[in-house]
């Protein structure tokens, strides 16, 4: 084979094998479809993002549906009126016909109740109307009117109706310790002290009002004070001095006074 024979034949070989060199408009071509590829994915990544966003809101305001405040009339079935009557004893008739006008207004005004007295069976009587608003109005008005049949002034019942937190408690001194004739007046005499100054330092100390109506005793105020004062009422009542409850109201008062 010759020289020239040699070089025909490389050239040959070398048109039939591909060209390596890359165009340059071939190669801005395929970085502007990359460009392209690369913003449809992020603009369908944020349009699923604000989808699932929208889904979590919708879900949301699913979850916390939002009801109209039925008032006390309505919330009853076939809209029947509650009715409540609370006995008036023979010792509260009169405190009941002086006091009717203070009694009166926080249970009409407030409450929103219709309210009477029955003449004939001494009794308070209250019932719902479609004026009330609260469910519960009739009971926080039966608890009223009866911690003033136990003794309270209408001033301290009447704290009953604008605190959730306030219970009325009774009990009889011969719960505490079975006693009879002197015995049980001396225990009565400890607690109320001389011209009720026993009875107004458990009050101021633990922040409850208490009745002492014979051998029964009520008390109005918050758990906790109430579970104070009936402690300190049953020391007196089992024989302890005033003295050591006077002690004891101090200590009380001043722990009362720190965490308030």
């Amino acid at each position: 084979m010759t020289t020239a024979e040699a070089q025909d034949m490389a050239m040959e070989m070398d048109n039939k094998l591909p060209s390596l060199t890359v165009d340059p408009l071939t190669l801005q071509s395929r970085i502007i479809q990359s460009k392209s590829i690369q913003s449809e994915d992020a603009n369908a990544g944020n349009s699923s993002d604000n989808q699932e966003m929208e889904t979590e809101e919708l879900t949301d305001a699913a979850e916390q549906p939002t009801f109209q405040k039925l008032s006390a009339q309505a919330s009853r079935a076939g809209g029947k009126s509650e009715y409540r009557r609370i006995r008036c004893p023979a010792h509260r008739y009169t405190p009941l016909r002086e006091s009717w006008e203070q009694l009166l207004t926080p249970l009409v005004e407030y409450l929103k109740l219709q309210v009477r007295f029955n003449t004939r069976t001494r009794s308070v009587e209250m019932k719902t109307s479609r004026h009330t608003l609260d469910a519960s109005s009739l009971q926080k008005g039966s608890d009223f009117i009866g911690a003033f049949m136990l003794g309270f002034e209408p001033q301290d019942a009447v704290a009953l109706l604008r605190l959730d937190d306030l219970f009325v408690e009774s009990f009889q001194v011969t719960d505490v310790k079975m006693l009879r004739g002197d015995h049980l007046s001396r225990a009565i005499g400890r607690v109320a002290g001389q011209d009720g100054k026993t009875r107004f330092a458990i009050e101021n100390a633990t922040r409850t009002r208490i009745v002492i109506a014979d051998s029964r005793i009520h008390l109005l105020g918050s758990y906790g004070n109430i579970r104070l004062a009936r402690n300190a009422i049953c020391d007196l009542i089992l024989g302890a001095p005033p003295g050591k409850v006077y002690n004891n109201m101090r200590n009380v008062a001043k722990r009362m006074n720190e965490r308030y």
